[in-house]
């Protein structure tokens, strides 16, 4: 999250931040970020909250569940996602941004 505001930062982008883990998230939102990226690119499964699911959920995730899940738990979506018009970039990767933001 950090490197990813120090970047739109140092190149004067604004941008508005929405802290899911505090603040929430809907699902409507995820279902679309889904049609953008797959959606195992947007389950986190390097954090303790995926860690700690049975690992007969872990097992058995798909799609939707993978979604209701994420939904239930915000921690479990990857970080940051930055929607750019039409264009979903999760985690930050300079080149993505680059690209996305100044063509």
């Amino acid at each position: 999250m950090k490197k990813a505001m120090k970047w739109l930062d140092s190149h004067s982008f604004d941008y508005e931040f929405h802290d899911y883990k505090k603040s929430g998230l809907d699902k409507k939102m995820l279902l679309t970020w889904s049609k953008q990226v797959d959606w195992e690119i947007l389950l986190n499964k390097r954090g303790t909250t995926w860690r700690k699911l049975p690992d007969d959920v872990k097992n058995e995730v798909s799609k939707t569940k993978a979604l209701d899940l994420m939904t239930e738990n915000p921690s479990m979506v990857k970080r940051p996602v930055l929607v750019v018009g039409d264009d979903v970039l999760v985690g930050f990767d300079e080149k993505a941004y680059q690209q996305a933001l100044l063509g």
